[in-house]
C-alpha cells in the first residue's frame, strides 16, 4: 500500500511534492490500493540522482512563459510510461490516473505540443539531454561509491564499453523506418553499453543512436560518434587511456574507427573477417608465439590461444606471415593487434 507522507487519515491521499513527484511512504493496513506502485522505484531514483531537476534545467529554454507543466517533468513522465509498458504518447494516461503517485501529468495535447517543439530543435535538445544524463550518471556513480563501474579501474581492470547494433522491426510505415539487411522492416539503432562485470547484471546503456533500417552495419562515422558519446558518458576525459576497453564486433573493423580509438588511447578489441585459409596461416605462426587467451574474469579460456602481431594488422598482414614477433622488437606501435586461434580452427 502507498500513502502520501502527510496523510493522517489512512483512507485518503494528500499530495506533498518533493522534486517533480509527490513523496509517499509504504505501509500496511486497510487503505485504498494504488496501481503502478512499483514505478515509485523509478521516480525515487530520479529524485535521489537529481535527474528530474537536471532535465528541467537543460530544457528550460523550451518552456513557454505561460506553461503550467515543466518540460523536464513531461519527458520524465514519458520515460516512466515506457518503463511501465507504454507504446505511444497517449499511454501517459497510465500516470495521469494516479496523481497521488506521479503528481500532475500533462494532457495528451500538451505532451504532443512539447514533442513537436523539441523536434524542431532536435540536435540542440539531444545535446542538452545528453549533458543532463552525463551529470546525473556521474552523480549516481558517486553515490554508488566502491560499487560504481569506474571504481578502481586500471589498465589491468578497465571499464568495458560494448558497441553493437540491433534491429527493431515495425509493422507500419513509420518515420525513418526502412528495409533491413535481414529482409525485415524497421530501424537499425547502434548502441553502447557499459559492462558492470561478471555477476553484476547486464550493465547499463550509455548511448543509443537512432538510425533507419537501411543504415550500414560498418559505417565508420556512426561508430566514431557513438564511441565519442559513450566516452563522454563515462566522464573520464577525452583520452581516458587504457583504463577503458572498447569492444566491437567485425562491423567496427574499419580504419577510421581504429584510428579514432588509437587517438583516444583506449584499449580496444575489434573483430575483422579472416580469409578462408586462416587455419593454414595459423600454422605459419611459431608455436612459441602463442599464449593462453583469458576471459574477462581473468581465467584462461578453454581451447583458445592468442599471438601478438608485429604491426597493426588485418587479414592481409596475417596472410603475409607478419606475426609471431613481439611489438617491442619492431619499435613502438599505436595499436598492436592479435591473432587468435581456437581448437575449432586448428583441430
Amino acid at each position: 500500500m502507498l500513502r502520501s507522507v502527510h496523510d493522517q487519515e489512512r483512507s485518503t491521499f494528500v499530495v506533498k511534492n518533493s522534486g517533480l513527484y509527490p513523496s509517499v511512504v509504504a505501509e500496511s493496513g486497510d487503505v485504498p490500493a494504488v496501481g503502478l506502485a512499483g514505478a515509485r522505484l523509478l521516480t525515487e531514483t530520479s529524485r535521489v540522482t537529481g535527474l528530474g531537476d537536471e532535465l528541467s534545467r537543460v530544457l528550460s529554454a523550451w518552456r513557454r512563459s505561460w506553461a503550467v507543466h515543466d518540460p523536464g517533468k513531461i519527458i520524465l513522465d514519458l520515460a516512466v510510461c515506457v518503463a511501465l509498458g507504454g507504446r505511444c504518447l497517449s499511454d501517459v494516461a497510465l500516470l495521469r490516473c494516479q496523481g497521488e503517485v506521479f503528481g500532475p501529468v500533462a494532457s495528451d495535447p500538451t505532451v504532443c505540443r512539447l514533442v513537436g517543439t523539441l523536434a524542431d530543435h532536435v540536435e540542440a535538445v539531444e545535446a542538452a539531454v545528453n549533458r543532463a544524463r552525463t551529470v546525473v550518471r556521474q552523480r549516481a556513480w558517486a553515490l554508488a561509491g566502491a560499487d560504481a563501474p569506474t571504481a578502481g579501474i586500471s589498465a589491468a581492470h578497465p571499464l568495458v564499453i560494448d558497441v553493437d547494433a540491433t534491429l527493431v522491426n515495425v509493422h507500419s510505415d513509420k518515420e525513418g523506418a526502412a528495409p533491413t539487411f535481414k529482409k525485415g522492416f524497421g530501424y537499425h539503432p547502434l548502441t553502447a553499453w557499459i559492462d558492470h562485470g561478471t555477476g553484476q547484471g547486464g550493465g547499463e546503456c550509455a548511448v543509443i543512436m537512432l538510425r533507419p533500417g537501411n543504415a550500414g552495419s560498418n559505417t565508420a562515422a556512426d561508430h566514431v560518434e557513438i564511441i565519442r558519446r559513450a566516452l563522454d558518458q563515462a566522464g573520464l576525459g577525452p583520452r581516458p587511456g587504457r583504463r577503458v576497453l572498447v569492444r566491437i564486433d567485425g562491423a567496427g573493423g574499419t580504419k577510421e574507427t581504429i584510428e579514432f580509438l588509437a587517438r583516444r588511447r583506449v584499449s580496444y578489441s575489434v573483430g575483422f573477417p579472416l580469409p578462408d585459409h586462416t587455419p593454414q596461416i595459423y600454422d605459419t605462426i611459431p608455436e612459441a608465439a602463442w599464449t593462453p587467451a583469458y576471459n574477462t574474469d581473468g581465467e584462461p579460456r578453454q581451447g583458445a590461444d592468442v599471438a601478438e602481431t608485429r604491426r597493426p594488422a588485418g587479414p592481409d598482414r596475417l596472410a603475409q606471415g607478419d606475426a609471431g614477433q613481439p611489438c617491442a622488437e619492431s619499435g613502438p606501435t599505436r595499436a598492436p593487434s592479435c591473432a587468435s586461434r581456437t581448437w575449432a580452427a586448428t583441430g
